[in-house]
């Protein structure tokens, strides 16, 4: 990534197997969960001023501010020239939950019922905008909603601002909520989900994915800025990609033709060549073609043994467009415990898949150059490239 460097300061999480960096890191070092992966208990009140203020926000804009707050808060209350600190926060679906509760008033109650709050809680962008208002962030606030690769794409074009020159200080992430009857039932009928209630990434048994929800964000700052403070820096940001596979809006591109071009663009982005790279956090959903398009890819770009892969939606399920932001969090954990976590649910490796996943209990590992990849439906691919 050409420019300044760009350090990771602060981290704030919100998932299923825990919320915070430390209970989110014990829940991936354990085993499967049962049932849904919704987040239960969590308790957005802390976070806003006023139960009001908690209403009128959609969960997963509740996510985000969630996540940002403690985000800050770990690192540290950065220094922020509010022109030169900005927001990017990432979702595949948006308010999906508010705007599917608005649809049964309207239907149950009609359309003078329909809550004032609908549009602006609905809107892919309400979650970007609640964080900067609160935290009166003023440079580049933006969303990226490219389906599951949208907090990739997120924490990459925010480190791009801070690299040109145009920010110091970005809150970057994703947040999603999207585990409504209706959602369910779409992704259910087009049969991505496991008709076995379990996440078996690379399984030979893979029967789709568990949907889950959640939000991650991360304080990146201009890495002598960083210093100057004496922040705690988990690692650095350096390079990403995008691309998009031109081929299905729900299958990837045979042969992962899509996915090898955006790792490649990312080891280039970063000035890596493939044996440079440590360990992969795998997109890893648990679908049959999914699957098999990034082992494939993996298997031509690094070859045969690759670095250690894992996924972590065997834990987590897989949250959609803020998948990419907690899989980042996981990464950087990752290089802070020395400690590779381990790809639960998979229990036989598909005979296919030429990777060496990690399976049974976390791996010591001597902390390098990570490669987390994201592919979303559309054909949009994301890779970020992080390093202690």
């Amino acid at each position: 990534m050409q420019g300044r460097r760009v350090a990771v300061t602060g981290i704030g999480v919100v998932a299923a197997c825990g919320i915070g960096k430390d209970a989110f890191w014990s829940g991936l070092c354990s085993p499967q969960p049962e049932g849904e992966r919704r987040v239960h208990d969590f308790d957005p009140s802390p976070y806003f001023d006023s139960p009001k203020d908690m209403r009128r926000q959609d969960r997963f804009a509740q996510f985000a501010i969630a996540a940002a707050q403690m985000a800050l808060d770990d690192a540290g209350a950065p220094p922020s020239d509010p022109s030169r600190s900005g927001v990017l926060i990432a979702t595949g679906v948006g308010g999906l939950e508010t705007l599917e509760e608005q649809i049964r008033v309207l239907l149950e109650k009609g359309p003078r019922r329909v809550s004032p709050f609908l549009v602006p809680m609905m809107m892919a962008n309400s979650a970007a905008a609640a964080v900067s208002m609160r935290f009166g962030y003023q440079g580049p606030c933006e969303t990226v909603c490219t389906a599951c690769a949208a907090g990739t794409h997120g924490i990459v074009n925010a480190a791009r601002l801070i690299a040109s020159g145009r920010c110091d200080t970005m809150l970057a992430g994703g947040a999603e909520a999207a585990m409504t009857p209706t959602s369910m039932a779409g992704f259910s009928n087009m049969t991505a989900l496991s008709s076995s209630g379990v996440s078996r990434p690379f399984d030979v048994r893979r029967d789709g994915f568990v949907i889950a929800e959640g939000g991650a964000v991360l304080v990146l700052e201009e890495m002598e800025q960083a210093r100057s403070r004496g922040a705690h820096i988990y690692g650095e940001i350096l390079g990403g990609a995008s691309n998009a596979d031109a081929h299905h809006i729900t299958a990837p591109a045979p042969g992962g033709v899509g996915a090898i071009a955006c790792i490649e663009m990312a080891l280039a982005d970063a000035g890596l060549r493939p044996g440079d790279v440590k360990h992969i956090n795998a997109h890893g959903t648990s679908t049959s073609l999914n699957d098999a398009a990034e082992a494939e890819a993996v298997a031509k770009v690094f070859g045969v043994p690759s670095p250690p892969v894992t996924s972590i939606k065997g834990v987590t399920g897989h949250s959609l467009g803020a998948a990419g932001a907690i899989e980042a969090v996981a990464s950087l954990l990752t290089i802070e415990k020395r400690l590779i976590p381990p790809t639960a649910g998979t229990e036989q490796l598909d005979p296919d898949m030429r990777i060496d996943l990690v399976l049974g209990s976390p791996r010591p590992w001597e902390p390098g150059p990570i490669l987390s990849n994201s592919f979303g439906f559309g054909g949009h691919n994301g890779c970020l490239v992080l390093a202690p």
